[in-house]
């Protein structure tokens, strides 16, 4: 007996068991407690969580966004994102609340959910839609550069964290009109490292797609690139 107390791995794991039932991990989706084979979400956020699928199909929701506004190569979202839902807390908590590593690990699934499809195979780089200097300084952290490592770590492509800038803070969108969205935002990116998107496929990164036009504008600038595609994924898209 003795000699198992004195195992260090042993007293390892019993420490790590009492600072679980002193300080548990919380499920971001719905705040149980997750049990000992649960990531960040318990299994029931984790078969609840309201897939769209439309990385199967050509002219999804997400892809008629942008008709007649973009080029876009692919486009879709993993999830519906609609008011007092579970992806809505899951969200949150990334997006204002600091929890970094619910991102990337939502961005894993995503992840997961490109891999799965044939249709965004030929994707060189992943390039997260940019935040303001000020509002990265006052968050900490750009929630969709998080999202875009989650993918990375399972495509295996590099994430592009320069080439995209952000040349100007947007006010917000939410109550603005589909015309005055596009407007808050069609002159607020830039480019600035040309070369490192030349002749390069692009997948660019957003938490949640409302009208699209933040994400577009964002398209626009890289596809004035030479010999450029870019498609388009997002944790979410809205659904109102």
């Amino acid at each position: 007996m003795t000699q198992k107390y004195s195992n260090p791995s042993y007293l390892t794991t019993l420490l790590t068991d009492f600072i679980a039932l002193l300080y548990p991990e919380i499920c971001v989706g719905c705040d149980n407690v997750l049990g000992q084979s649960d990531d960040t979400i318990c299994f029931s956020c984790s078969i609840d969580m309201p897939r769209t699928n439309f990385e199967l199909h050509a002219n999804n929701p997400v892809e008629r966004l942008f008709w007649f506004k973009s080029n876009i190569t692919e486009a879709t979202s993993g999830y519906f994102f609609s008011k007092k839902s579970r992806i809505q807390k899951m969200i949150h908590a990334f997006k204002y609340k600091g929890n970094q590593e619910a991102a990337v690990f939502l961005g894993k699934q995503l992840g997961l959910i490109l891999k799965d499809s044939k249709r965004f195979k030929k994707i060189d780089i992943i390039i997260p839609v940019p935040l303001h200097p000020d509002k990265l300084k006052k968050r900490g952290y750009n929630q969709a550069e998080r999202i875009a490592e989650g993918i990375s770590q399972i495509l295996e492509i590099p994430v592009d964290k320069e080439s995209l800038i952000r040349m100007k803070p947007n006010d917000t969108q939410t109550k603005k009109s589909l015309f005055s969205r596009w407007e808050n935002v069609s002159t607020i990116f830039k480019v600035h490292q040309p070369t490192a998107v030349e002749n390069k496929h692009v997948l660019l990164i957003d938490d949640v797609i409302t009208s699209g036009s933040t994400i577009e504008a964002c398209a626009n600038k890289i596809l004035k690139i030479n010999h450029t595609q870019v498609s388009i994924a997002s944790l979410a898209i809205a659904t109102g």
